[in-house]
């Protein structure tokens, strides 16, 4: 499994890339822990706290296309640098800024710094191993291990008292500046791309295109889509969820923060499953498996009212929805290889999903309540499920 692993350079390159994207699952996931304190410290309301969910999404959405053009011009080592380093300055405007104005550049900062640091890390062990699902499932539980571990700290801060919230801050302004030093130890080899045109060349094999080919491609379509729609659940639930417990009244503050780190070590469990089951079984059917679970549990933690209910479906959407991501990215291998452009607009396009969705549930929260606007994502999650499908049907025929 590891033998792609065959330099000193590429070693360096997957292990500090899989460590510090740890790192980015602290400081990315954290604005959903840190909102309902947030929301109750600066007084704001629901339409204000889901816009500012969203322009994480936002930021996230610009960078993941800025970040996959702008290394042509500055190159990989000083982009990624240049977006990491709006991780601190974002944690220092939610420490020091107490104008809208600062609220609203924070969350748009920590966006920007998230999409860039997945466009590098996805790219990078993209190219370290083409298409290996397994590969992307162990970066994105890396993620997850960082995102269920700052529910913790939070809970084991704000249990004293309320306000050590701000703690928290510190230290993800800590971390934001650890990341950037990883960032900076990390080997890149600028000319990748180049070399391996060249390479290709000498071979005979197809070049990488610069053009926009990949709009007739189906498969470019068929993975946006589903990563459009699951983007739509995934930041919906992922940003609302510890509010929705704590306003509605379902489970206490400080057990909404453990639900958060509950359904993250789910998330991981679930991503290192997808990794070992990639290489037993056909992903598309994978896919679909995960799918069904994704809609099922969703149901169970939508309408569970008892502790051990809301548990049971907390633990089973983590675990369903873990590997869709990273499984549907695997997909794209080869559409990444023969088009330069062709991830930074997946990328792009699908964010549109997670900047949408939270501001969706905000307005209906602030009109109809809060358990309204978390059932909007039952639409999602199931116009999802219908894609996956679609696209087993579509490996299905391309293989007669």
């Amino acid at each position: 499994m590891f033998s792609v692993l065959n330099s000193k350079e590429k070693k360096q390159q997957f292990f500090f890339t899989y460590g510090v994207f740890m790192i980015n699952g602290m400081l990315a996931l954290s604005i959903g822990s840190l909102l309902p304190y947030v929301k109750e410290a600066r007084g704001l309301d629901y339409v204000f706290s889901g816009m500012l969910v969203s322009l994480h999404s936002v930021g996230n959405l610009l960078s993941s296309f800025i970040a996959g053009v702008l290394p042509v011009y500055l190159g990989r080592k000083k982009s990624i640098l240049l977006f990491e380093g709006l991780f601190a300055i974002a944690f220092a405007l939610l420490l020091f800024g107490k104008s809208p104005a600062a609220l609203v550049l924070a969350f748009l900062l920590t966006g920007l710094a998230r999409g860039a640091a997945s466009n590098f890390n996805n790219k990078t062990i993209n190219q370290l191993a083409p298409g290996q699902a397994w590969m992307i499932n162990g970066l994105h539980a890396m993620f997850a291990i960082g995102a269920f571990l700052f529910p913790l700290l939070l809970t084991a801060l704000t249990s004293v008292k309320t306000d050590n919230w701000v703690y928290a801050c510190y230290f993800m302004l800590a971390m934001g500046v650890l990341a950037w030093i990883l960032y900076y130890l990390i080997p890149v080899e600028e000319n990748a791309g180049k070399k391996q045109v060249s390479k290709q060349s000498e071979q005979g094999k197809e070049k990488p295109k610069a053009d926009y080919g990949f709009f007739k491609e189906p498969m470019f379509w068929i993975c946006t889509a589903i990563l459009f729609f699951y983007l739509c659940a995934e930041q919906g639930v992922i940003g609302w969820l510890i509010t929705y417990f704590k306003d509605s009244g379902f489970l206490s503050a400080s057990l909404s923060q453990v639900m958060a780190s509950v359904l993250w070590i789910m998330i991981l469990a679930g991503r290192l499953s997808a990794a070992w089951l990639s290489t037993k079984m056909k992903k598309e059917n994978l896919l679909v498996i995960m799918g069904i679970g994704f809609v099922a549990f969703f149901f169970v933690l939508l309408f569970g009212r008892s502790t051990g209910m809301i548990v049971l479906g907390i633990m089973g959407f983590g675990y369903s929805m873990a590997g869709i991501y990273p499984t549907t990215v695997s997909f794209t291998g080869q559409l990444i290889q023969k088009y330069q452009l062709s991830w930074s607009f997946i990328l792009t396009i699908a964010s549109f999903g997670s900047i949408l969705m939270p501001s969706v549930i905000g307005k209906i929260a602030e009109q109809a309540g809060i358990v309204y606007g978390m059932s909007s994502i039952v639409v999602v999650i199931l116009i999802d499920l219908c894609l996956l499908i679609a696209l087993k049907v579509f490996m299905a025929k391309r293989l007669q």
